[in-house]
Order: structure tokens, then sequence, then C-alpha cells
């Protein structure tokens, strides 16, 4: 049985992990046979956004490891304590909170920097060879980790992707259902919500990408 580290970055669409595809990658991780562990880093959030609204709002404050413990119903750990060596591969979804908590993409674009300890533990993970899977918009963080050049999508936004080509990613555009690996760097990236017109083609993103990766952990 694999155990799959899965990173989160927050509770909602607009300023954490987007909870559809969060749910589903634990659905699926569970439905293939494998098991998981959340993680989020203890910081606090770029900003509130008001879902009803979509408006930032003012004074208001969160933080990343407190609201991803929502999705994952309490059972989550501090990202400082992600060990490489106890799991077989790593998943992180999308929403903004992967661009605005994780990294910076959505306000510097090819600008972007990210979070030190997100890197850190990444790349704890691709020093060994492990796969991980990006989906939706935290593939944008994919050339802040790995090697430049290596192949990523985030679907077909053809700004989204420019911007992530400046950064040094090679993008693929692709359906939203479609899985696109860099061998080299055993990277695995989805659309998801970034192409995704409706939760059903959503989880049909997710369900590839978690299949696969957990096919790659296998033959690891």
């Amino acid at each position: 049985m694999k155990k799959i580290a899965v990173i989160l970055s927050g509770c909602g669409v607009f300023d954490g992990a987007e909870i559809h595809e969060s749910v589903l990658t634990l659905y699926f991780i569970e439905k293939f046979g494998g098991t998981y562990q959340c993680f989020a880093p203890d910081i606090e959030q770029l900003h509130v956004v008001n879902h009803v609204t979509g408006e930032v709002v003012d004074g208001e404050t969160r933080n990343v490891l407190v609201e991803s413990a929502r999705i994952a119903r309490g059972d989550i750990k501090d990202l400082s304590e992600l060990n490489a060596d106890e799991f077989d591969a790593l998943i992180l979804p999308g929403g903004f909170g992967a661009a605005k908590n994780l990294c910076d993409f959505a306000l510097k674009g090819a600008d972007a920097d990210i979070d030190k300890s997100v890197k850190a533990a990444c790349r704890s993970f691709a020093d060994v060879g492990k796969v991980i899977g990006y989906a939706c918009i935290a593939p944008a963080m994919i050339p802040l980790i790995h090697d430049k050049g290596t192949q990523l999508t985030i679907g077909h936004d053809e700004d989204t992707a420019a911007a992530i080509r400046q950064l040094g990613g090679d993008h693929v555009s692709c359906a939203v259902d479609e899985v696109v690996f860099d061998e080299r760097a055993n990277v695995l990236s989805t659309p998801a919500y970034m192409a995704a017109q409706n939760i059903s083609e959503a989880a049909a993103s997710i369900e590839n990408l978690v299949r696969a990766v957990l096919d790659k952990a296998l033959k690891g």
C-alpha cells in the first residue's frame, strides 16, 4: 500500500486550496488503494477572500495550516514535519492558495518566488527520485522547484502558460483530463479547474493524476 503526502494551501479556491480538488485527491488516493497524510505550512495567508463577493476582506487574517485542517478533518501536520523517507509520492492540489501562499505566482507571474519550506519539501522528494503530482495552478511552481525545461501543464490558458515559460517551465497545452509526465523530473501535472467547467471534469482530471502518481510510485 503506497503512502502519499498531500500539501494543502488553506481552504477555499480564492485564497487557499481548492476544496473540490483537495477532497477528490484524498478520495482517489484511498479508492486506488493508497493512504495519505495531509501537510500545510504554518504561515499566514496572503489575504482572506469573501467567497460570496470575491472581495478581499480588509483586516482579517488566517493561518494556512489551521485553514487546511478544515479539509483534512483535523488530521494534518505542519509541513516542517514532512519526511520524504516516510512516503512514496507527493501531490499538491490547486486553488489560488498554491499561487498566493505556497508561492507568489498570482502576484508576480514570471518574477515569482516560492516559500522556502515548500520548495525544501518538494525537493526532498525530487532529490530521491520520488514522483510528484501537481494539479490546477500548482504546476506554476514547477519551474521554481525542478530543473529548467521541466514539462508541465495548466491546460491551455496562454497568458498563464507564457508566464510559466518565462520562469523556465516547458508548458504543454492539453485537455482538462490529460496528465503531462516529465520522465526526467518524474513530475506529473493536470489542469483540473484551470480548464474544468464543472466538478465532473475536475474529478476526471484529478482521478487521472492520482492514478498516474500511484502507478509511478508502484513502479518506483
